[in-house]
């Protein structure tokens, strides 16, 4: 499959570890392998060397809106970026991923905002992309939420099988 050389002629790189702000601490793993599954926590965009990246705040279309569909979708891209970085770090290798059996991506959104789906498949796309429809095709969530964490505009968690 090589997931990585796929990566490399698209131009992406996956980003060093979340630098966590200030006083912020998680009592928890990135990725939880347990048996033939990985457990992905919600991951949101990041900057290649680990900082926080935009954008931030509510996906709408409204004008009020600090962020609309088309950079949501970026945002959820970035999402898959992380979550990948994450799974490399855990698994030292992205093809021991065989299939992506869930995805449940989350959109900070306004009001207005009735496709939240549409955001999410900034994520999808990438990965279908990456992988294929054989191991890229996931079941999938993407609801539009009042607030995410740290204000970040899309964040994912997933699930995948991964080989020995």
């Amino acid at each position: 499959m090589d997931v990585e050389t796929r990566l490399e002629k698209l131009g992406l790189v996956l980003p060093e570890p979340m630098q966590l702000p200030p006083g912020v601490e998680l009592p928890f793993a990135w990725v939880r392998v347990r048996g033939n599954r990985a457990y992905v926590s919600g991951h949101g965009p990041l900057n290649p060397d680990g900082s926080l990246c935009g954008p931030f705040g509510k996906v709408g279309t409204e004008v009020s809106s600090e962020v609309s569909p088309e950079e949501g979708y970026e945002a959820a891209r970035g999402c898959a970026l992380s979550v990948l970085a994450s799974l490399k770090r855990e698994l030292g290798d992205l093809d021991r991923v065989t299939a992506w059996l869930v995805v449940h991506g989350l959109v900070n959104a306004a009001s207005d905002l009735g496709g939240s789906a549409g955001v999410v498949n900034g994520f999808s796309d990438l990965i279908l992309a990456l992988y294929g429809p054989e191991a890229g095709t996931h079941a999938r969530t993407a609801p539009g939420v009042a607030t995410l964490p740290l204000n970040h505009a899309v964040f994912v968690a997933a699930e995948v099988k991964i080989a020995a």
